[in-house]
């Protein structure tokens, strides 16, 4: 399905609608390049609780279906001062599915970092919070 503007919130019905919606948004004014789907690394899910920084550009998904943490990009090098806070849907569904999508330098590099949820209850897809890479290498970051 395509996504649906027609009311106040853009929504979806997959993950291909959630790459969609964030390669749109551009983060930083560059195209996003790539765009991975988040899953679950011990058991395989794809539903998340997430918890994001926009300061210090940072952000964790705990796996709905076993309860492991994951840092998402860099957030490791970040984590000891970000002040993580609950993702939550307008819907107020806390729920997710995410992707992670990465705009490139011309050689490859990741310049911009981006997070963005589908809530599972109704669909609402948003770009919950991004973040400039400004060192190298950078390209570590786009594996999975």
């Amino acid at each position: 399905m395509a996504i649906d503007n027609s009311g106040e919130h853009a929504r979806g019905d997959d993950f291909a609608d959630l790459a969609d919606h964030l390669r749109d948004y551009k983060p930083g004014g560059y195209p996003v390049a790539q765009v991975n789907e988040l899953a679950c690394e011990p058991c395989g899910g794809g539903t998340f609780a997430v918890l994001v920084d926009e300061v210090e550009g940072c952000a964790q998904a705990r796996c709905l279906a076993c309860g492991a943490a994951a840092l998402i990009g860099d957030s490791a090098d970040y984590l000891e001062d970000a002040d993580l806070g609950e993702c939550a849907c307008p819907c107020g569904g806390e729920d997710f599915q995410v992707a992670v999508g990465f705009a490139l330098t011309a050689d490859g590099e990741v310049r911009w970092l981006s997070v963005a949820l589908r809530c599972v209850r109704d669909g609402t897809l948003g770009v919950y919070t991004d973040w400039k890479i400004d060192y190298e290498p950078s390209r570590h970051l786009l594996g999975g």
